[in-house]
């Protein structure tokens, strides 16, 4: 592994990566996140949430230098530098604080002039974040780009309930926040460092993929684009966390954060 230092002081674009308990993915994603825009100088940073299963040894072994915990500093914990375009940065929650609160310390490491929320298993391909970056930078169309499993490209087959689910909790969004997008809970969020610094979000769990909406919904200045991904969901036996309690909260945040979008 090089410990060269990137010759351009910022990067292009962060990749955030909550992680807990992937050990048996963590390895392939980070591969396949390295090789993904290729040209862009880019940084992971990757916040294990408390992870149990040998995902945090196997972090530390890959990756020795280490943040700390929740970069309240405003300081970016030093950086392993993996290839002249990509680094990488790991910080470690001392205890599992849901995927909101992992979201909220990678943002406040980021340094990029886009960002985009990347989960830690298999079930996205890092190739499609070349669309979705050259609308925003090449292009100069966007400033949100949504990636939809809803829109054309293959995507596994799986639950019928969260398909329906995923569907009904896009078009309240819609009808509440005057919106079209057909995948609201995508993980593939990208925006702008400008659009990341209006966010004010305080959900910890997976409500935060609706706070973040929210908030980017109601800013009438922001572009916003939608675009077909892949998508290779895997099941409850392969590692899926998300259930049905999670759709019914879901609900009930469309209605809690279209009336207070920052609590």
């Amino acid at each position: 592994m090089s410990t060269r230092e990137l010759t351009s002081p910022l990067p292009d674009i962060s990749i955030l990566m909550p992680v807990y308990n992937e050990i048996s993915s963590i390895a392939a994603i980070l591969d396949r996140v390295k090789v993904a825009l290729p040209g862009i100088n880019k940084e992971i940073v990757i916040v294990d949430d408390g992870s149990r299963d040998g995902t945090r040894a196997w972090l530390s072994e890959q990756f020795p230098f280490i943040g700390h915990e929740a970069s309240v500093s405003g300081n970016a914990p030093e950086a392993n530098t993996v290839s002249d375009e990509c680094k990488v940065r790991l910080i470690f929650h001392s205890r599992n604080k849901g995927k909101g609160g992992a979201l909220r310390t990678a943002m406040r490491a980021s340094s990029g002039a886009v960002v985009v929320i990347q989960d830690a298993d298999l079930e996205y391909d890092p190739q499609d974040l070349q669309g979705m970056y050259e609308l925003i930078v090449t292009k100069k169309v966007a400033d949100v780009v949504y990636g939809s499993r809803f829109y054309g490209k293959p995507h596994r087959s799986l639950y019928f309930h969260h398909y329906l689910a995923n569907r009904l909790i896009s078009l309240i969004f819609n009808v509440l926040c005057n919106q079209t997008l057909t995948d609201v809970e995508t993980c593939y969020k990208m925006f702008t460092r400008e659009v990341l610094n209006t966010l004010r979000l305080t959900a910890n769990d997976f409500g935060v993929e609706i706070q973040i909406s929210t908030q980017i919904a109601l800013e009438p200045r922001w572009r916003i684009y939608e675009t077909g991904i892949h998508y290779y969901g895997r099941t409850y036996v392969e590692g899926k966390k998300i259930d049905w309690r999670d759709g019914l909260k879901a609900l009930w945040y469309l209605v809690r954060y279209r009336i207070s979008p920052g609590n």
